[in-house]
């Protein structure tokens, strides 16, 4: 969350809609109390006002609500709550132990989720800790050997290796969160977060919490092997897509998507967009394209180092890129205010991934534009998606402007992407248990 004169219009723990539930009515800490009002909030959203009755009184809890709606405060305030509650001196504590692990699927989502956990710390002294693909890994490794640790965030991916070498333990977790459990386990997370919580404190003895967007029965089959009866909150929304968000659908030849992309981009009022395509290889051809037709663009995708990645979305927020161009599992951890437009270059084959497309636009009370081209073939998503959002989508064919020749003919090539692999990390001598 940035610090702002307008924190309702930059934080992303807590968004414009609120219920009559004050943060204040909920005994919690006065440290904490302290740091939320600091952050500008007084009232807790839906999801919050439901889900923090149960979870304050260390219930399991599953709860599901749409992007955007202040999940992640409901799990953190919970989790930092709990440990200002049951404090244990430092001189039984041992580096390398988190108390509440943090499971992201991406690395832009648990960066979020760990920068708004420093700023509901604030008055606490907690220390959070980030282990994250593509950053600086030996850094991550010596926080966690030498830092007492109280909040650790993490992808999966990452995770395992500090847990292969040893140099981070899950036995002494009090409070276990995986948040976007839908896309974590879509994702072919499923081994790797069964791997992790088989080295987490027994579910007897410590608290989980998922949320997340929507949950399948398979992930609810999940949820119930990893949690103790846990309550389920389910908050549903009048329409699933934004409702500040203008929708339109043009029908339109492959041969012509760019054609019609890169005009409407011209446009005035154009001034953050993002641009959404199915797979990493059309997004490398999509950046490309439009470099060569002037725009200032960038990639975000799970193939980029992660320090080049946060200096894209720094120059994305400052205004110096006009355009993102980013595959779905980039596009969950974009949480950007003032993104006037999304572009859904291709439909995707999944409704739900469409939803958190138009996620993307029309947050804090703005209003956005949603554009999708549709070709041959992604129109035979469009049922299933109107479906989904109970609404109807504006179809329509581009206006005479939007098919204005390009300056310079469209670049095509094909690209293959490129891979990483795990780096040795140091060890860890035996350690005496707390009681």
């Amino acid at each position: 969350m940035d610090a702002s004169t307008d924190p309702q219009a930059q934080s992303s723990i807590s968004p414009a809609n609120s219920s009559s539930v004050r943060f204040s009515d909920l005994n919690l800490d006065s440290r904490l109390l302290n740091a939320i009002t600091d952050i500008g909030f007084t009232h807790c959203t839906p999801i919050q006002a439901e889900t923090l009755p149960f979870t304050l009184a260390c219930e399991d809890l599953i709860g599901q609500a749409q992007t955007g709606t202040g999940k992640t405060a409901a799990f953190l305030i919970t989790a930092i709550q709990s440990l200002l509650e049951t404090p244990i001196p430092a001189k039984d504590r041992f580096a390398s132990e988190p108390r509440v692990l943090a499971l992201a699927p991406t690395r832009e989502l648990a960066m979020q989720i760990a920068k708004d956990a420093e700023q509901l710390c604030g008055y606490t002294g907690h220390n959070v800790v980030t282990v994250v693909g593509g950053m600086n890994y030996d850094k991550q490794r010596d926080q966690l050997q030498n830092e007492i640790v109280d909040i650790l965030v993490a992808t999966p991916g990452r995770l395992i290796d500090f847990l292969g070498s040893q140099d981070v333990f899950l036995d002494q977790l009090d409070i276990l969160i995986l948040d976007e459990a839908d896309r974590m386990l879509d994702m072919g997370f499923i081994p790797d977060v069964k791997r992790i919580i088989r080295k987490c404190t027994p579910k007897e003895e410590r608290q989980t919490l998922l949320f997340s967007a929507t949950f399948n029965q398979d992930v609810l089959n999940l949820a119930s092997m990893w949690t103790r009866n846990a309550e389920f909150v389910e908050i549903e929304p009048e329409q699933k897509t934004a409702e500040r968000v203008k929708q339109t659908v043009y029908l339109v030849s492959e041969d012509d998507k760019l054609t019609v992309l890169v005009n409407y981009l011209q446009r005035p009022g154009v001034d953050k967009a993002i641009v959404f395509a199915n797979r990493r290889d059309q997004c490398r051809d999509l950046e490309e394209n439009l470099q060569n037709q002037g725009v200032k663009v960038a990639m975000m995708s799970g193939e980029i180092a992660q320090n080049k990645r946060l200096k894209t979305l720094d120059q994305f927020k400052r205004g110096t890129i006009q355009v993102l161009v980013a595959t779905d599992v980039a596009g969950r951890g974009i949480h950007v205010d003032g993104v006037t437009h999304v572009f859904n270059y291709n439909l995707p084959d999944n409704a739900e991934d469409y939803v958190h497309r138009i996620g993307r636009t029309g947050r804090a009370g703005q209003h956005g534009i949603s554009i999708s081209l549709a070709g041959e073939d992604d129109s035979f998503s469009l049922p299933a998606i109107e479906t989904y959002i109970s609404q109807k989508l504006t179809s329509t064919v581009p206006e005479e402007d939007l098919m204005q020749p390009l300056s310079k003919p469209a670049i095509k090539r094909r690209r293959s992407g490129g891979g990483g692999g795990r780096r040795p990390a140091g060890n860890r001598g035996p350690r005496p248990r707390r009681s």
